[in-house]
């Protein structure tokens, strides 16, 4: 008995991030260099409220991102943030919002702001973990970088795919 009440502890355990990652990241890792399709999911509203906008900070490091457009949304595409404004997109959904941009040559983690506005409220996923002073309870979305060579065919299972080319076609 002892033995399933410490599995169901360590289950809960494990789950308890997912339930907090309120805006994450589909991708966790991505080579230095590569173009990248990053796609943000969106889980919950604000306090029940129903979700009408997302807006992204882009890091200092990232640049070029291009949105995807999403039917009922508005773009408005600045040089370091995109934002996307329409729905509403109810507490009881979830949904995510893609770009597709070109990551810095230099390993490392960089994070994202991300500005949630609803119908009642708003939320700001801005806090880093392990910052001194911040809660945890508004984490800010996190992409690791790995450098390039750890990414190629040669790379342990579980590591990010091999880079994505450039599009033949920029504008």
């Amino acid at each position: 008995m002892k033995t399933i009440l410490f599995c169901l502890s360590c289950a809960g355990l494990l789950a308890a991030p997912l339930v907090h990652a309120h805006i994450s990241l589909e991708q966790k890792s991505a080579a230095a260099g590569s173009y990248q399709k990053l796609t943000f999911r969106v889980g919950h509203g604000c306090d029940g409220s129903a979700t009408t906008g997302i807006t992204i900070m882009l890091p200092e490091a990232i640049s070029g991102a291009k949105p995807m457009p999403k039917p009922g949304w508005t773009l408005a595409n600045g040089a370091r943030e995109i934002a996307w404004r329409g729905g509403p997109l109810p507490d009881s959904q979830y949904d995510e919002f893609s770009m597709w941009l070109k990551l810095p040559d230099a390993p490392g983690k960089q994070a994202f702001k991300v500005i949630q506005q609803c119908e009642k409220g708003r939320a700001e996923w801005s806090e880093l973990p392990g910052v001194p002073g911040m809660s945890g309870k508004y984490p800010a979305p996190v992409l690791d970088i790995l450098p390039a060579a750890a990414t190629g065919p040669m790379a342990m299972p579980g590591a990010a795919p091999s880079p994505v080319p450039a599009p033949a076609h920029q504008h």
